[in-house]
């Protein structure tokens, strides 16, 4: 998927967080026996505290916290730290997107089967637990932390202004399923509100896209079928016939115009995946606290991007390094990272404790959070993404975005995406 559109859960934040060092070997013995273990994160994963829980009960263990704010930035220093056979830490969270590329060489990971996680899968969506597998179950890379449960963010006042409901229920009941979604954004732009109905396209089709079936650009063996895919197209023409209907506010994601628009009001409606809280509370503002509201996405379930954390062989303490990754992916460490990021737990029982299934958000008119993304996550039917999924998602992205300024029509966008994915698989 295109790394602007389906930014994993906690790779959203690309802006906001201060980027520390990231160099370095990653592992340090002291004198007086204390290992130092280095763990390598991008934007807000919401440990921590649970960082100085865990060397409060591990006298013999300091943690050293790298994290890199832009997922973009993240992962090809990752790529070549791996390569290089150093640099990469001890345990170095892997998004969804790129992990499917790395299962093809999980020999540059610690198998965390060897380290007793056998015993943990009950505490993962079993999807999130498989997706770590290799394909004959004798290796485990790495374990889940979040998944992106999805909703769909909306502004009460431009509701209000444009006359549609703004209680959270009956703006769910808007939109059963996004044909419905257009029609509502069909009487918003009737109203003559000064603000779009979304932010921009891309979003809107990465959530279609998701619910069309268990594949998207790639099968199960790794075969390009965007041309073939059904799902893929009719994602693609639904997303179409938002933007010919006017609806789209056409801005880029994470530009200086799309996190101003949060605060402006310049569009009403956004695909927001739980991590997605944070960025538009810090985006809005204070001033615009109780505005923006949570309803049900469109369809059935979604989930727009994850991650998990791993240990690459490299690591000079893979056992230590791997207790700290079971304690940081447990339900109890999940449960900690959502009340301090929002990070949407991959833990049924995390998910089902009390301070993550009765979580309202102040911000958001006391939005039941808890509840929206914990019926979205449990809905989720799992989509097998391919190793070189985000090359033609950007391919597949672009071409939407050239709809959407207008420099294409649909069908020479459509017949470029189809090109630029060749392509981008080398074919």
């Amino acid at each position: 998927m295109s790394a602007r559109w389906f930014i994993p859960a906690l790779g959203a934040a690309v802006a906001l967080v201060a980027v520390a060092g990231c160099g370095g070997s990653g592992t340090d013995e002291a004198a007086d026996g204390t290992i130092t273990l280095t763990v390598k994160t991008f934007s807000q994963f919401g440990y921590e505290d649970l960082y100085t829980q865990y060397e409060a009960s591990h006298p013999g263990i300091k943690i050293k916290a790298d994290n890199i704010a832009k997922l973009a930035d993240y992962t090809p220093k990752l790529q070549q730290w791996l390569t290089a056979g150093s640099g990469a830490g001890d345990v170095v969270a892997l998004e969804e997107g790129i992990l499917v590329k790395l299962m093809a060489k999980p020999d540059q990971f610690a198998n965390l089967l060897d380290y007793g996680a056998a015993s943990l899968k009950p505490n993962f969506l079993e999807w999130k637990w498989n997706q770590a597998l290799t394909t004959d179950g004798s290796k485990l890379v790495g374990l889940g932390t979040d998944v992106g449960a999805q909703g769909m963010c909306y502004r009460t006042d431009l509701f209000a202004k444009a006359g549609l409901p703004t209680d959270r229920e009956k703006v769910g009941a808007l939109w059963p399923t996004w044909d419905q979604y257009l029609a509502t954004g069909k009487k918003f732009a009737a109203a003559n509100t000064g603000a779009s109905y979304f932010d921009s396209s891309g979003a809107i089709y990465q959530n279609m896209l998701m619910q069309q079936g268990d594949t998207t650009y790639f099968d199960r063996s790794n075969k390009l079928i965007v041309d073939s895919n059904p799902g893929v197209r009719k994602s693609w023409d639904q997303t179409v016939a938002m933007v010919d209907a006017g609806l789209s506010g056409k801005l880029q994601m994470w530009s200086p115009a799309w996190n101003a628009g949060f605060k402006k009001g310049t569009f009403a409606t956004i695909p927001c995946p739980a991590w997605m809280l944070g960025i538009i509370k810090d985006q809005a503002g204070p001033e615009n606290a109780g505005k923006w509201d949570v309803a049900r996405v469109p369809g059935q379930g979604a989930v727009r991007g994850g991650s998990f954390l791993a240990v690459p062989a490299q690591s000079k303490h893979p056992k230590e390094a791997a207790e700290l990754a079971k304690f940081l992916t447990s339900p109890e460490g999940q449960t900690a990272a959502f009340k301090a990021k929002n990070n949407f737990p991959s833990a049924p029982k995390a998910i089902d404790d009390p301070a993550v299934s009765g979580a309202k958000n102040e911000y958001f008119n006391n939005a039941p959070v808890g509840q929206i993304f914990g019926k979205s996550a449990k809905e989720l039917k799992p989509v097998y993404l391919g190793p070189d999924n985000q090359q033609v998602g950007d391919a597949i992205g672009d071409a939407l975005t050239a709809v959407e300024q207008g420099k294409l029509k649909p069908d020479e966008a459509w017949t470029k995406a189809l090109a630029d994915s060749q392509r981008a698989v080398g074919k």
